[in-house]
């Protein structure tokens, strides 16, 4: 019986034991998670953002940032670490250990007569001749005769001197910490103790079990339907332009589940009156292009409503649960925007090659949502190929000032941004018409915007030249610099409502034929995650090139440098095509800020195989394969493409266009001659 009331003693230590096992060091990571956001603000700091209250530290909002639901767990378990703490203080003080001397009341090492002499006054005081208490009669024998059996026994008192315990030295005991009416298997007990068992160990393992599948049946790991992926991939085209992607974006089925209510229907035809100029309708049949998208599904209605509202920064007027749907719609925005990115650059063709168009179209969405900007406003117009879009991310810019600017030659956002503080400080002031304020609040934006740069190469490890079929190893390093000195940070989006990070998407593609070769996502806010893949990268490309470990701990090095000075490792593979020369271009694209794009020329020349065998097996990605049949639907697409609309890649596809067009002329031309050089060369 004192073995069981000692396992159940220990019952509230084994919870508190596995309980801390995991929230200590939770904990400190949560602390120490908090304590670096607190180091440094990556937030814009302008009037306007201020104004806009995302970043402000209210005492409501942070008690509302704090009342998550991590968080609340978390206090609740430290809690109930507290209150078993103090339930096991207050216990250990209840648990008696069994003492001879002060159950007789003598002092240690009393002689053999004190102890006869104490336990006669106790017999009078507790035996049951004397006393017929039965709690008396309980303490007499198993406290007072075993205390005096072990004291006056010689063997059992040099035994209690010796090891503690009147019988000796005790053997090792096993026992289960489970509480004394778990352990009382007669009776209701042993009902409790078997609905526990089945409970911990049968049903709630099930019960996870079933939540966790039926949500992943229903949610990617980036918490998207798979309805949503599979109408993203069906209505992703590869000659989608750039002002069409919205009409695939808004056919998400989250945004199917928005509730469309009677009351919204008056709203909605008033906000169709104010957007109206930015739904690509055919002016000259406006009645039946308005009929045909109303005709549409009320949820695609009222989804491009309300982001076409955002773009045109006209929401003020909406109603209390237009507000709600609204936000909800711009919360699910990036994330269903980075999907729609994959599913532009997901393999698709034989050779695994993904679609550049629709993929710079999704970018581009991206950019006007974060940045309240319309899509029209990315149109070249007025002397600017860009359009005046990049302008209108800058606080207390519009297209009255943008003219203004204009006139003094400032033609580009890049012009703007490579003038000196006074020029700049001078044109704003006196031509624009800006106060001090509204000044300092440009050049805080323009200290938060990055300037990018990029140093791709092309190469087959191991060998010289790049032949046919050869495994293409693309290493890329991407910069980042500020004005500010951050590395990464986040965007100012003053009319975005929630905290968005900068993402960039690295893409190596050929815009001559609308592939895109090689794709990676780069992120700047995870340095111990970039360096930790850096050096992964550089060891095993080291190693494969058959580098010394002296030279491949130098070169890691160097690496950890870089990326701990703003740059980032891509770092992937593809297959060598045909033989020729190819003038590809490498995209680094902000899905944040308009403007800072970064483009590069990449050639990469390609021999015709003289080396024996194959370098490498075929590079496969999970995709569907182009048939031929499906060859006749992309050129009809190619007919559909919308020319009023023109990205500002348009031109340096053409440009590129040209370039290979004449390569292709004059690599025929010189075809005879092909073989007979090659037998010279060999």
């Amino acid at each position: 019986m004192a073995t069981s009331d000692e396992n159940s003693g220990l019952f509230p230590i084994f919870i508190l034991t596995m309980l801390a096992i995991p929230l200590v060091p939770y904990t400190i990571l949560k602390l120490c998670r908090a304590a670096s956001k607190k180091a440094k603000p990556i937030h814009c700091e302008c009037s306007v953002c201020s104004r806009s209250g995302k970043y402000r530290r209210s005492i409501f909002k942070r008690i509302s940032n704090f009342s998550t639901c991590s968080n609340m767990t978390l206090v609740l378990l430290w809690v109930v670490m507290g209150v078993l703490v103090y339930y096991i203080k207050n216990m250990s003080r209840e648990i008696q250990v069994f003492e001879p001397f002060s159950i007789l009341g003598l002092e240690p090492g009393a002689s053999e007569s004190e102890i006869r002499k104490a336990y006669r006054k106790l017999s009078i005081l507790y035996h049951p001749d004397k006393n017929p208490d039965p709690d008396a009669n309980k303490y007499f024998v198993e406290s007072i005769s075993k205390a005096y059996q072990a004291l006056t026994d010689p063997i059992s008192r040099e035994n209690f001197e010796k090891y503690g315990h009147p019988d000796g030295r005790q053997g090792f005991q096993m026992g289960i910490a489970l509480p004394q009416f778990l352990l009382n298997i007669d009776g209701a007990s042993g009902g409790i103790l078997l609905l526990w068992i089945v409970g911990v160990c049968i049903l709630l393992p099930l019960v996870v079990a079933v939540v966790y599948l039926s949500r992943s049946s229903k949610y990617t790991g980036n918490y998207v339907m798979h309805q949503t992926l599979s109408a993203y991939y069906y209505f992703m085209k590869p000659s989608l332009a750039p002002s069409k992607v919205m009409d695939v974006f808004i056919k998400a089925a989250e945004y199917m589940e928005i509730p469309v209510r009677r009351s919204d229907a008056e709203p909605l035809q008033k906000l169709f009156v104010v957007v109206r100029s930015e739904l690509n309708l055919d002016l000259k049949n406006i009645k039946q292009e308005q009929a045909k998208f109303w005709k549409q599904h009320p949820a695609l209605v009222k989804t491009e409503l309300l982001v076409q509202a955002h773009l045109l920064r006209d929401t003020a007027a909406l109603s209390p649960e237009l507000q709600r749907d609204f936000k909800r719609v711009l919360e699910l925005a990036p994330r269903l925007l980075e999907e729609l990115m994959k599913m532009a650059i997901i393999p698709r063709t034989a050779q695994g090659h993904g679609w550049l168009r629709p993929a710079v179209g999704v970018v581009e969405l991206s950019q006007c949502v974060i940045q309240a900007v319309p899509l029209s406003a990315k149109k070249g117009g007025g002397g600017s190929p860009e359009g005046s879009a990049p302008f209108l991310q800058l606080p207390h810019f519009s297209e009255a000032v943008i003219k203004k600017i204009a006139r003094k030659k400032v033609r580009s956002f890049q012009d703007l941004r490579d003038m000196t503080l006074q020029d700049r400080d001078d044109l704003l002031s006196q031509v624009a018409g800006f106060t001090a304020a509204h000044v300092q609040d440009v050049e805080r934006v323009l200290e938060m915007m990055p300037s990018i740069t990029v140093d791709v190469t092309c190469e087959t490890e191991g060998e010289e030249g790049i032949q046919e079929g050869d495994v293409v190893t693309v290493q890329a390093w991407v910069t980042v610099k500020r004005g500010n000195g951050l590395i990464g940070a986040l965007p100012h989006a003053p009319y975005y409502p929630f905290h968005k990070e900068e993402n960039y998407w690295f893409l190596l593609a050929d815009p001559n034929s609308n592939n895109v070769w090689f794709s990676q996502k780069v992120i700047f806010m995870d340095e111990a995650t970039a360096i930790t893949a850096a050096s992964k990268a550089i060891e095993e490309t080291m190693e494969g090139s058959g580098a010394s470990p002296k030279e491949t701990s130098k070169a890691t090095k160097e690496a950890i440098e870089k990326v701990k000075t703003g740059s980032r490792l891509v770092i992937g593979k593809f297959q060598a095509p045909a033989e020729g020369n190819y003038n590809l271009t490498s995209y680094l694209l902000c899905d944040s800020w308009i403007g800072c794009d970064n483009r590069t020329s990449v050639k990469v020349k390609i021999l015709k195989r003289t080396r024996a065998g194959t370098r490498g097996a075929h590079i496969t990605e999970e995709g569907p394969i182009t048939e031929d049949g499906a060859e006749e639907e992309e050129e009809n697409d190619e007919e559909e493409y919308d020319e009023d609309y023109e990205s500002e890649y348009s031109e340096d596809e053409e440009d590129a266009r040209e370039t290979n067009t004449k390569a292709a002329a004059n690599g025929n031309g010189r075809q005879s001659s092909s073989e007979s050089s090659e037998s010279e060369e060999d």
